[in-house]
């Protein structure tokens, strides 16, 4: 092997369903207890902070794992840190062929974010086509049909009857509401 053996590398350890907090949380006790953040250096669970908009106009931020039943642990790989993330209650083994575990390239590293902060994703319960009315600004109470969306989910378009005529009008998301037929 070329690589130096006292160099941290990123290893994915696949976890039970709904057990990644507890092994990362469990990993973490186990690393200052025996003081040895110099072989277990990082634990992550790499997350997506979503931002949805409900049909009734309500945002609301909720925290989803990009990598569910997976933790990725950065560390020296020996025979003891082998054994304590392979003894964590929760953790099924690492990810790789054999018994051997293979860390992560620099590249997959940096593909799958894992040394980068939560990603964030927004939704929306709207789409192309919906009825809604508007809830705020000059135009409040007429009702339009959704005619675009933005790539960045704040802004739609919808066409409300102004003056008998058709008219897009631009709006912030939250200023909509689903129309209740």
């Amino acid at each position: 092997m070329s690589e130096n053996a006292n160099t941290a590398k990123w290893y994915v350890v696949h976890t039970y369903s709904g057990y990644e907090n507890k092994v990362k949380t469990n990993l973490e006790k186990i690393i200052e207890n025996r003081g040895i953040s110099h072989l277990i250096t990082d634990v992550k669970i790499p997350v997506e902070l979503t931002t949805e908009t409900t049909s009734a106009g309500v945002t609301k931020e909720t925290e989803s794992k990009i990598f569910p039943s997976y933790v990725f642990v950065k560390m020296v790989m020996t025979d003891e840190t082998w054994h304590i993330v392979m003894t964590i209650t929760g953790a099924t083994g690492f990810v790789g062929p054999g018994s051997r575990p293979v860390p992560l390239t620099d590249k997959e590293v940096e593909a799958l974010g894992v040394e980068s902060a939560a990603k964030t994703a927004t939704t929306t319960a709207f789409k192309v086509g919906d009825s809604v009315s508007i809830k705020s600004g000059p135009m409040t109470g007429f009702i339009g049909t959704i005619s675009e969306i933005s790539p960045d989910l704040k802004k739609v378009t919808v066409i409300a009857s102004v003056f008998g005529r058709q008219t897009p009008v631009e709006l912030d998301i939250t200023s909509i509401a689903a129309e209740n037929n």
